[in-house]
Parts: C-alpha cells; structure tokens; sequence
C-alpha cells in the first residue's frame, strides 16, 4: 500500500517523537540508578540532607592514611542529621600516621557530636589509638588491646647476598642518608638516630593516653610498655570505659540524647565498592550504555589489587600477635 506524503510526514514526525521519549527515559533511569547508590551508601555525598540516623564506622584490617575514609568522617561531622557515631574497631593497628590522622579526624567530630568506639576482636595500637579518641570506649571482656609502645625493625639481606655473590655498591651524601640500611649492620651513629625518632613517637602515643584515658602521665607510662590487655585488664587500668558490645555503646549515646528508635546506617568511603548500586557501578553503567570503555585509573582496579601494606614506607604502630609471623612490619614500625 503506497502512503500519502502526509502519511509518510505524520510516521516521520512520530519515530522523532518516540526517539525524544527513548532519551528522556533513560535519563530517569540513570538518574534513578545515581539515586539508589547514594541511598545505598548512605547518602555521603549529601550531608545537608542526610536523614535522622546513628552512623557507624568501621575501622578494621591494617590502618593507613586513607584521603577518602578522612573524608567521609569530615562529611559525618557535618552532616546535621547525623545525631551520634559507633566506631566500630576490629585492627591490630597499621601505620602510625594513619592513626593519628584518624585520631585527629575523630577529635574534631566529638566536638560535634557524641562519638563512641567499640572494640571488637583486636583495638590494638593505632587501632586503640584510633578508639581513645572517642568519648567513650568500649571492649568485650576478651578483646586484645593495648600494645601502647614503639619498635622500628628492619630486615638484614646482607648475608643472604654474600651466600649468592651479590655485593651491593652505594653513594649517599652522608652517612646518616637511608640509614640504618637492609643490606649492612646499622652504625651506632643511625641507631642514635632511630632510637631519637622512636622515642619522640612513642612519648606522643603516651602523652594522648594520658590526656585521653585522665591518667597520670606516670601511670600511663606504666602501662605504656608495649604490653597487651583483654577487655577486663584494660578496665581495671582505666584504658576502656565499660564492657560489651555495640548495643552497650546505643546505651551510652541514648544517656547523651540520641533517640534509641534512630537507625544505625553504615557509612563507607566514596571509593569502596557498595554492591551493584555502588556510586561507581552506576557510572560505569551509563557509561557503556553510552558506548564508552571504563579506564583502568588511579584509585581503581590495580590500587585495589595491590596490598596497602606493600606500598607503605614509614613508621608502623602495629601490634603482632605470635601468629601474624611474617606478616610482620619490614621497616620501622611502632606498637
């Protein structure tokens, strides 16, 4: 059947329409996807509107300093519906200028509003540095905490590289450049050094103990010899507040004002994958559908392969348990 010229101008006006139609629905539908990740997430990038809640922070695995968890801890801060925080702690520590980035973020959210850490398994190190920057703490009776002190360790390979015949050749400016060094006994001059660097570090880790936990500094050196505690010692020291678990903590938030009925929501940073609604699923999503290939970039598939700990190069405050073995710290490390 032939078509009239008005015919064929109504079909062509009709496909252009449904064309407009096509583009308007699917972008609702990634802006609905966009939508649901926030939501997911716990609305993070929105704190203006963040609905009434208790947020919860989980510290866990080997600490470092992590530009994208300190902020989403300045975003909790801000986020007036936010009316308290759980820091959930389960670590036996990481780097030392992790824990003391954490300690300072926590600091300044506690100015805000009621914070409380709870301890599971391990709080130990920076991790327990983390949590005495709450108002509170809490422990199970068997939690490992403590290991307040500072050690710096390094490996020496020089025998291993005589046994194969491998002699290493170095210049440096002076003799205290990369000193002390894996490949040759440290000189009593590095030593010097290193103990000048360890005890600063550690008189630090002991002064906040004490202004934190309200000890005498005497007695918070005391207990500051590298030693572990459960829950039950660290009470008896005064290094906790109280024993149990995250419903002691509800407790203790609702004794400072925040409604029991509030729900806990977790909080994650923004580069942490939150399922199939994840904030960057959803792009990754608009983005084929558009036609264009995801890029392997910083911050992306090769950063979340590679372990942290194999690409830090500093003091540790870590705490290692008979078992952790050779999962140890190689270089300085402080516990």
């Amino acid at each position: 059947m032939s078509l009239t010229a008005d015919q064929i101008v109504d079909r062509r006006s009709l496909r252009r329409k449904l064309s407009v139609w096509r583009v308007v629905a699917f972008l609702a539908l990634a802006l609905l996807v966009v939508g649901g990740a926030a939501v997911v997430a716990g609305v993070n990038g929105f704190a203006g509107v963040t609905p009434p809640q208790i947020a919860r922070v989980t510290i866990s695995g080997f600490i470092s300093e992590d530009r994208d968890q300190l902020e989403m801890l300045d975003k909790i801060t801000e986020a007036r519906g936010v009316k308290g925080v759980i820091v959930s702690i389960d670590s036996t520590g990481g780097s030392t200028a992790g824990g003391e980035a954490l300690y300072e973020a926590l600091r300044r959210m506690a100015k805000e509003k009621p914070v409380v850490a709870s301890m599971e398994t391990v709080g130990a190190s920076a991790a327990y540095m983390t949590a005495i920057a709450a108002d509170h703490v809490i422990a199970r009776r068997t939690t490992i905490t403590g290991s307040i002190g500072v050690i710096f360790q390094i490996p020496q390979v020089g025998g291993l590289l005589d046994k194969l015949g491998v002699d290493i050749e170095e210049v440096k400016s002076s003799p205290l450049k990369a000193a002390p060094s894996m490949f040759e006994p440290a000189s009593p001059e590095a030593l010097a050094v290193i103990n000048s660097v360890v005890r600063d570090s550690y008189d630090w880790f002991v002064d906040i103990v004490a202004e934190r936990r309200d000890l005498d500094r005497a007695d918070a050196l005391t207990l500051a010899d590298g030693r572990i505690y459960t829950g039950r010692q660290a009470l008896d020291a005064r290094l906790i507040d109280e024993i149990g678990g995250e419903e002691t903590a509800i407790d203790w938030l609702v004794s400072k004002g925040v409604k029991r009925s509030l729900p806990v929501k977790d909080w994650e940073p923004a580069n942490d994958d939150a399922g199939f609604l994840s904030a960057d699923l959803a792009v990754l999503w608009i983005a084929r559908q558009l036609g264009l290939g995801p890029a392997v970039t910083h911050g992306g598939l090769v950063d979340r392969i590679v372990a942290e700990r194999l690409k830090l190069d500093g003091l540790m405050s870590v705490w290692q348990g008979p078992a952790s073995g050779s999962d140890g710290p190689a270089e300085g490390a402080l516990r």
